[in-house]
C-alpha cells in the first residue's frame, strides 16, 4: 500500500492505542488535564534524529525546566509520514515532519488539523541522493532505489529524478526507514538511496552523492523540516507553545554562540563525537525567531510569508506525481502557518 494513502486507513487502525509507529518512536497516548498555571500535565513531542536545535532543547532538559508542573514525553520517530499517522492517531502534541508530510498533511484526503509554528531547518547537504556505482543521475535507469516514503527525501529523490531526465517507472523506488536502509545497503540490496544524516554520512563512505537537497534548493524544490503542533493544543495551551518556541529559539542562538557546546548536545543525542555532530549542524540553515516571522518564512499574523507558497509548490508537485488526489487553494498553507503564535512567543 502506498503510504501517503494508507496513513489515512493506519490512522484509523490506531485510534484508541497506547501507539502508533513504525518506527521506533511510537507515541503513547495520555490522560490530558492542565495545572493551576494552565500548562498542560503532559506534553508528548515526537522528534527526530536531525543534527538541529531540538535535538539541544532535549538533550539540555529546557523544556522540563520551562514547564517543572508537566510531564514531556519525548518519543522518537523515523519519518515524517510516521508523525503524520501519530497526529491523526491524537498521540502526539508537538511533532518533527519534513515539509512533504506536512504538506499531505494539510491535504485531502487526510486535513491534519494541525499548524506549523515553527521551522526547525531548511535542508541542506544532509539529505541527499547517494548511488553505489552510478556517478550521473542518468546511469539509475533500472535501479533500486531506497527513501522512506512520504518524507523529504522521498519528494527531492522524485525531483531529482525528474531534473535527470528519469521518471519514476524508470526505476524501481522501494519504502524502507533509514536504518533499514543502511542495513540494506550493507547487504547490497539497494544500488542507491535519498536519505539523511546520520545514515547518509555512513552510506557515504562506500558511495557517492550524486545530488543533494541543497542543490534542488537552488532549483526551487526547497525542502525543510518543520515543527507540527495539534490545533486543538496550541489553542488551548498557548502559554505552553510560547515556552517551548521560546526554547526553539533559545537553542538556535547556543548553536551561534557556543557551537562548542551545542555540537556536545547534538552528538550525545546522535552517539556521535562533538566535531562530526559539528559539521552536520552546519550543513543545515538554522533560523531563529526573528528571523521565521519575517516574510520569506512563517510571517506575521494577518501577513502569511512566503513559506506558505513553497508549500504550495510542493503539492502541485505531488499531485503531477499522484501523490495526492488534489491541490488545496494556497490559503490551505497561509492558514497551516502559525504566524500568530509564533508573534505572542517573540513580541516586539
Amino acid at each position: 500500500m502506498n503510504k501517503t494513502y494508507g496513513l489515512a486507513l493506519g490512522a484509523v487502525l490506531c485510534l484508541g492505542l497506547a501507539a502508533c509507529s513504525s518506527g521506533t518512536g511510537a507515541a503513547k497516548a495520555s490522560g490530558g488535564g492542565e495545572n493551576s498555571d494552565g500548562t498542560p500535565k503532559t506534553l508528548r513531542i515526537g522528534y527526530q534524529l536531525i543534527p538541529n536545535g531540538d535535538l539541544v532543547v532535549k538533550d539540555q532538559k529546557w523544556l522540563e525546566q520551562a514547564l517543572p508542573k508537566t510531564k514531556i514525553t519525548w518519543s522518537r520517530f523515523d519519518s515524517g509520514g510516521d508523525v503524520n499517522t501519530a497526529m491523526i492517531a491524537g498521540s502526539l502534541d508537538i511533532g518533527l515532519a519534513g515539509s512533504s508530510p506536512v504538506t499531505k498533511g494539510l491535504s485531502a484526503p487526510l486535513n491534519i488539523p494541525y499548524k506549523v509554528p515553527w521551522i526547525f531547518d531548511v535542508i541542506g547537504e544532509n539529505e541527499a541522493l547517494v548511488a553505489r556505482k552510478a556517478t550521473k543521475i542518468t546511469e539509475l535507469r533500472g535501479k533500486k532505489i531506497a527513501t522512506p516514503f512520504s518524507s523529504t527525501a522521498h519528494y527531492s529523490l522524485l525531483a531529482a529524478l525528474q531534473d535527470g531526465g528519469l521518471t519514476e517507472s524508470d526505476v524501481k523506488i522501494v519504502d524502507l526507514e533509514p536504518q533499514d536502509i543502511q542495513a540494506a545497503w550493507t547487504r547490497g540490496d539497494i544500488d542507491a538511496a535519498y536519505v539523511w544524516t546520520p545514515v547518509l554520512s555512513e552510506l557515504e563512505k562506500t558511495g557517492k552523492v550524486l545530488v543533494t537537497s541543497k542543490d534542488l534548493a537552488a532549483k526551487g524544490k526547497v525542502t525543510a523540516d518543520l515543527a507540527v503542533v495539534r490545533t486543538a493544543f496550541a489553542g488551548k495551551y498557548p502559554k505552553a507553545l510560547t515556552l517551548w518556541l521560546q526554547q526553539q529559539d533559545r537553542a538556535i542562538k547556543l548553536i551561534r554562540s557556543d557551537k562548542a557546546t551545542a555540537a556536545a548536545a547534538v552528538g550525545r543525542q546522535l552517539n556521535l563525537p562533538p566535531d562530526q555532530a559539528g559539521k552536520q549542524i552546519d550543513q543545515l540553515v538554522l533560523l531563529d525567531g526573528r528571523q521565521q516571522a519575517g516574510p520569506q518564512y512563517i510571517g506575521a499574523p494577518g501577513r502569511p510569508g512566503a513559506f506558505a507558497q513553497n508549500l504550495f509548490s510542493a503539492a502541485q508537485f505531488l499531485k503531477a506525481q499522484n501523490k495526492i488526489p488534489s491541490v488545496p487553494e494556497q490559503t490551505v498553507f497561509q492558514q497551516g502557518l502559525a504566524a500568530k503564535e509564533l508573534a505572542d512567543a517573540f513580541p516586539g
